[in-house]
């Protein structure tokens, strides 16, 4: 008798169905579908598995851990085999279950906006660490630029309560999001959201304190070699910058001289491939000063931050 191959084994998870001898616990769901993912490539096939059954479940996901034998209920066994199928297809965690952790909060995302990354969090902190070198006798003007689903302009207005903040992204989808964020998380009354190409259509106030941002930094050829769970589900214009991907970047710090108080600081996210790049192109700006980047924790350059002299 020949053995069945591995897709017609696994055939998208609907091997997952109840068998007579063995009952689907919240364990053994776990198990399986973190083999599953592994098979299908994802860099964190547990922790994919765990967020799926507890949302299925409609739980914390620390409570999977004391429920590790139950059985869960038909409807919740359902909607997970859906959701591990298309997890399988590629579709990305966070699109599937609708939100993403940022910063301690949950922030809402769907195929609109980019998935936010734990790197982005260090662009958070070095604008956070920023702020408190400023001493004035008014609010801190912040802008984020190309926000997103707002999780920089959010996570900067919830922890400094001095900032106003606002937020442009040139995609009117991406900023129902981020408003959708900013009311949920109660700091709506903080930040002004408004569409522009970064920062073409901002009027007012006429020069910020800070303005930081993740803008698009991945090149044409970058985006052909992505993962297709990124590729095929996250916006291309929110990831493109074009054939080098230091020309959005480069825009950015043409447009910030005559927007920046001098003593103001501009922070950017990028990529480590374009570090060197994007250092020159400082440098080649005579309006910034006191350059330095910021690491991530693989001790990679992550984010570029500049002072207007």
């Amino acid at each position: 008798m020949s053995k069945a191959t591995p897709a017609a084994r696994l055939n998208e998870g609907k091997k997952m169905s109840e068998s007579q001898d063995q009952p689907w616990t919240v364990l053994r769901l776990l198990d399986w579908t973190t083999d599953f993912f592994k098979r299908k490539g994802s860099e964190s096939p547990r922790l994919d598995a765990e967020v799926l059954l507890a949302h299925a479940r409609d739980c914390e996901r620390i409570e999977l851990y004391t429920a590790f034998a139950e059985e869960p209920e038909e409807e919740q066994r359902v909607a997970f085999r859906e959701m591990v199928r298309r997890r399988g297809e590629g579709m990305p965690v966070a699109q599937l279950v609708g939100y993403r952790e940022f910063y301690s909060s949950r922030f809402r995302v769907n195929d609109a906006t980019l998935i936010p990354r734990p790197e982005t969090e260090h662009l958070v902190v070095e604008t956070l660490d920023c702020a408190k070198q400023f001493s004035l006798n008014r609010p801190l003007q912040i802008i984020d630029v190309g926000t997103g689903s707002g999780v920089i302009a959010i996570s900067v207005a919830q922890s400094c309560e001095n900032a106003v903040v606002t937020a442009v992204d040139i995609s009117a989808a991406a900023l129902k999001i981020a408003t959708w964020n900013a009311q949920k998380l109660e700091v709506a009354d903080r930040i002004k959201f408004m569409q522009s190409d970064l920062l073409t259509a901002v009027e007012q106030p006429e020069r910020f304190d800070m303005i930081c941002s993740n803008p698009p930094y991945v090149s044409e050829a970058e985006y052909k070699a992505l993962s297709p769970t990124v590729r095929d589900f996250e916006p291309r214009g929110a990831l493109v910058s074009g054939p080098e991907g230091t020309e959005v970047i480069a825009q950015l710090l043409e447009q910030t001289p005559d927007r920046l108080q001098i003593g103001g600081r501009l922070i950017i996210e990028l990529s480590p491939m374009i570090a060197d790049a994007c250092q020159a192109l400082a440098l080649a700006n005579s309006a910034f000063g006191d350059l330095r980047f910021i690491k991530d924790l693989d001790g990679h350059r992550r984010i570029l931050s500049l002072q207007r002299t």
